[in-house]
């Protein structure tokens, strides 16, 4: 077997990673703790979502968060937009990337959009359309992919005809989303031979959460497919608001660990990561849930 050389990780935790946390967080410590990842050999960071207030209170900072932060020039600096209005706010703020999110499943968009998919499409392509207008690069990410809150498992055929409209739209990558943590190895294999046979696979990241711990299998079985693209939140970060139980992303730092442990390059520096995680600790007074930060913790007790 053949591991990629190097893999790109893209850290959302500021913003799938804050977004579900129920104590508002200070914009300047939002801003310190992205300059500290801005520091650590990241490329890649999500610095927000310019939603309406009234859906994320955690994220109703975002122009001032975008605008606040130290721009690194080797780091893109991405934020999540719904709409057209989203979008003006990312683009005043300056970011590099900008993403657009929808679900499979028709419940669960219901629940994050409040629309249906069909209504989605119209909205997202008009935001695509302009982004790229602007010179911005879009990615787009989708959610329930491996499985449903609502309705259970999505079916293939479903999963390829979002993937299929996301493209067509201009999209430069799209991020599969494991968005309540139920895949397991022999389900991402059969999603991602799927999209093999209907894609390039250079244009597909993969979202993990680690509800039952499976993350850093599956990221394991999509790496031996050739995938090389993973978005991971600091510290274990996360959940989503509309998918009841769902638990943090993969950790970062775990899976930095792993991969350097295999002889695979991130790019990142660990004990920097590592520092920039307890800094939110400390300023959140609260533990960070992953495992590499158990470990530092404990060695600095």
């Amino acid at each position: 077997m053949r591991w990629p050389e190097k893999v790109k990780i893209k850290e959302v935790g500021p913003r799938d990673g804050l977004q579900n946390e129920k104590k508002i967080i200070p914009s300047d410590t939002k801003i310190g703790w992205i300059d500290s990842l801005s520091e650590t050999g990241l490329s890649y960071i999500e610095v927000t979502s310019f939603v309406n207030p009234k859906w994320i209170p955690q994220l109703a900072d975002s122009l001032e968060v975008a605008k606040g932060i130290r721009r690194n020039p080797g780091v893109t600096y991405a934020a999540l937009v719904p709409n057209l209005k989203g979008l003006e706010g990312a683009l005043e703020a300056n970011m590099d990337e900008i993403a657009v999110f929808m679900s499979t499943s028709e419940s669960h968009n219901q629940k994050n959009i409040n629309k249906s998919i069909q209504d989605t499409y119209p909205v997202l392509h008009e935001t695509v359309k302009l982004a790229l207008q602007e010179g911005k690069k879009v990615r787009g990410y989708l959610s329930t992919v491996f499985g449903c809150p609502y309705e259970g498992r999505v079916s293939m055929d479903q999963v390829m005809t979002v993937c299929d409209r996301l493209f067509e739209m201009g999209i430069d990558e799209l991020s599969l989303g494991d968005t309540i943590g139920v895949a397991n190895p022999r389900q991402v294999e059969e999603v991602l031979e799927n999209c093999l046979k209907n894609f390039k696979g250079a244009n597909f990241a993969l979202h993990f959460h680690d509800t039952r711990g499976m993350a850093l299998a599956n990221i394991l079985k999509a790496l031996e497919m050739g995938f090389d693209t993973f978005d991971s939140a600091l510290g274990g970060l996360g959940g989503c608001p509309y998918a009841p139980g769902a638990s943090g992303n993969v950790a970062t730092d775990d899976l930095v660990h792993m991969l350097e442990k295999m002889g695979i390059d991130t790019g990142i520096e660990q004990d920097k990561l590592l520092k920039a995680g307890s800094f939110l600790q400390q300023k959140m007074h609260s533990r960070l849930p992953s495992h590499q930060m158990a470990v530092y913790n404990a060695a600095k007790a």
